[in-house]
């Protein structure tokens, strides 16, 4: 919250300066001074206006800086929850024996293909497609697409309420 307060405060004062500068110029162009300033007074609004500018600048970097580190830090933890689950698949795999054309199924079919999706990028009929399925499904003990599924997502939020806990 302090930060998105920091922020709107910087866009704020960096609005101001550009109003000025501009206004400045506007009344220059048009004549339409109604009474002078002292030029030290002038002088002294340009300087706090350009410092308002450079401040803004400069506190902007920081914050697309403290903003791109933040996403390289998600993108390695999101690369590292990708490895393990990755991980998880292929061991849970290995545990119920798949066969290599069965780990692709049931890859596939995790990843919401349908069985005439699949069959297309396997290059394989709809029949081989639905009998590797029904393997899948009795070797994992489970009836169907929506709990073989489930069963991968429980243990990501079992995994995720343990590190939470």
């Amino acid at each position: 919250m302090k930060r998105h307060i920091l922020l709107f405060a910087l866009v704020v004062l960096q609005g101001a300066c550009a109003v000025f500068f501009v206004a400045d110029i506007m009344l220059t162009v048009f004549g339409a001074r109604s009474a002078p300033i002292s030029w030290q007074t002038r002088e002294l609004l340009e300087i706090g206006a350009s410092l308002g500018l450079v401040l803004g600048v400069v506190l902007g970097w920081l914050a697309l800086r403290r903003t791109l580190a933040q996403k390289e830090r998600a993108e390695e933890s999101l690369r590292g929850v990708q490895s393990a689950f990755r991980e998880h698949l292929e061991t849970t795999f290995t545990h119920w024996r798949l066969t290599p054309a069965e780990r692709d199924v049931a890859l596939f079919t995790i990843k919401g293909l349908s069985i005439q999706e699949i069959a297309g990028l396997r290059n394989t009929s709809e029949g081989t497609v639905k009998a590797q399925s029904n393997a899948i499904y009795r070797k994992s003990g489970v009836s169907g697409r929506a709990q073989l599924l489930s069963l991968f997502l429980d243990d990501l939020l079992a995994e995720d309420a343990e590190s939470h806990s």
